[in-house]
């Protein structure tokens, strides 16, 4: 098998309601969809994106730059595939931009590898597990009233969720110590309740805060000071008894291990196109299990599961509902879980019919 072609599609989805976090306000998602034709006849799919479409187009650019390392090659040698790009661009960073291009076109050599095998991608890794906890994402956001909080927590748990992430960040502590506590109350003890800090607080806000929380027995506190701070997020992670999630803005296996060696997290969450794509994703999370460190994933929901469902050290993945429109499948929430799909590749399929209506260019 060889890849003969990559093709990409730009497309705007946007949100069914503004998201709005400490330092995002976001009404679109814009992604660059990567296909790559091989001479059998598959087509390995996937994408990466950005917020509000904001330099989509230096994303394609990107891409289509690095394309001689996968077009004519076999993809199932993306090990070399992977290190070739790295390699190449070591003159301008491995971080940013550069990453999330090798991100693309690496996940989509992995859904061409396993549609040739006719086998779902996480039991190419091999098989840990046939289903996992899923914790909704989607909603409960900085702009809505505590009565709007109430009502998606309660419509998360009609869609079968059995865990969600609520927003912090608001001008005054008392205002979300009050809204973490109204979604408490209308969920009960018994659903788990994470909160993200979004990078909004001062090491000592954070430590504050995290204090007057923790009569609502948090899942984890996620990202409570700037992603770069390790030290800052050491410091929270050693005053306080609720575990601290981080690592989404970190890039690559290096940026975990940083984590890992300020002691900055309880818990990693590698994000997709930033950690680097599915090869170096497995790196991570390998990386994460020698130090005993559980990983949950960051978005990317569809294509994760991949990792959820081989790494013994995943506890969960983050449920966004944001990309669904794209594609033919959609995820099930069961009990709160999401079952892994036995179909072949990533086992998800973009739906041209939507490729189409989303489409800018």
């Amino acid at each position: 098998m060889k890849i003969t072609n990559l093709r990409t599609v730009l497309v705007e989805v946007p949100l069914e309601k503004p998201l709005i976090t400490a330092i995002h306000e976001t009404r679109s998602v814009g992604c660059v969809l990567v296909y790559l034709e091989a001479d059998n006849g598959l087509v390995g799919e996937n994408y990466i994106f950005t917020l509000n479409s904001a330099r989509l187009s230096v994303f394609d650019t990107m891409i289509k730059s690095l394309a001689h390392h996968v077009v004519g090659q076999d993809p199932h040698y993306v090990e070399r595939m992977w290190d070739g790009m790295w390699r190449e661009i070591n003159p301008i960073g491995h971080e940013g931009i550069t990453i999330g291009a090798m991100a693309a076109l690496d996940t989509a050599c992995w859904d061409l590898i396993g549609k040739a095998a006719n086998q779902p991608v996480y039991k190419l890794f091999g098989a840990y597990r046939d289903s996992v906890k899923a914790y909704a994402s989607s909603g409960l956001w900085l702009s809505q009233s505590v009565d709007e909080l109430v009502e998606e927590a309660r419509g998360f748990l009609a869609q079968g969720f059995r865990s969600m992430k609520i927003r912090l960040g608001k001008p005054r502590m008392e205002e979300d110590v009050a809204r973490v506590a109204a979604v408490r109350e209308a969920i009960g003890a018994d659903i788990e309740l994470l909160a993200d800090g979004n990078q909004a607080f001062a090491p000592h806000q954070a430590i504050r805060l995290g204090r007057m929380l923790e009569p609502f027995n948090l899942g984890w506190f996620e990202e409570p000071v700037a992603s770069y701070d390790h030290q800052g997020h050491a410091a929270v992670a050693a005053a306080l008894d609720v575990p601290i999630a981080s690592g989404e803005t970190e890039y690559t296996r290096h940026g975990m291990r940083a984590m890992i060696e300020a002691k900055a997290a309880d818990i990693l969450m590698p994000d997709l196109q930033r950690i680097g794509g599915l090869t170096e994703f497995r790196r991570a999370a390998s990386l994460a299990a020698a130090h005993n460190m559980p990983v949950s994933t960051h978005i990317f929901t569809e294509q994760s599961l991949s990792i959820a469902g081989s790494a013994p050290n995943c506890i969960s993945v983050e449920h966004v509902s944001w990309f669904s429109p794209l594609y033919r499948e959609k995820m099930e929430i069961v009990e709160g879980k999401i079952a892994i799909p036995q179909r072949p590749g990533l086992g998800f399929s973009l739906d041209p019919d939507a490729v189409d209506r989303y489409r800018v260019r």
